[in-house]
């Protein structure tokens, strides 16, 4: 299952770079993309571990970018 969200407050690319490696290393992703000019996060999961991953990805972006809202 696809899922597609907006970072907003996502500043730099090189804080992309790190929040997408950092979700590609979840248990349970299929694929991660995350584009700093559109701040689209894409993430390809089977279906009864997205919420987990979800939830993780949160975690993810708090530690990394903190002021950044997963919409």
């Amino acid at each position: 299952m696809k899922k597609i969200f907006k970072l907003e407050g996502l500043c730099c690319p090189n804080c992309a770079a790190r929040i997408e490696h950092a979700i590609s290393r979840l248990s349970g992703i299929e694929n991660v993309s995350l584009s700093f000019m559109t701040t689209k996060l894409s993430i390809e999961a089977n279906e009864d571990s997205l919420p987990y991953i979800i939830e993780e990805t949160k975690k993810i972006i708090k530690r990394i970018e903190p002021d950044v809202k997963m919409i």
